[in-house]
């Protein structure tokens, strides 16, 4: 079954620096992580303030989610690891 993103919601880690939202896996809840560089790759211009990092997120919603699909995939989905991150080079 593919990944799904039927939950809009995100938040910001402040400590990480970093969004984390969360995909589906039938009824497995995966948590994926976007660190403060790749949003900036991303969307070149963005500070690192809470505010600018999400709205880079709501721009960019849709490649994030194709990322965390694919690495999702590549760990082999559901198979005991539930959370990701998604760096730079992964976009």
């Amino acid at each position: 079954m593919k990944l799904h993103f039927p939950n809009p919601c995100r938040s910001f880690d402040e400590h990480k620096n970093r969004i984390q939202f969360w995909g589906y896996d039938r009824a497995i809840e995966i948590s994926f992580y976007v660190e403060a560089a790749a949003l900036k790759r991303l969307c070149p211009g963005t500070k690192s303030v809470e505010k600018e990092l999400l709205k880079a997120f709501d721009t960019v919603r849709e490649k994030i989610y194709a990322a965390a699909e694919k690495i999702y995939d590549r760990g082999g989905g559901s198979k005991g690891t539930y959370a990701y991150i998604l760096a730079a080079e992964d976009f």
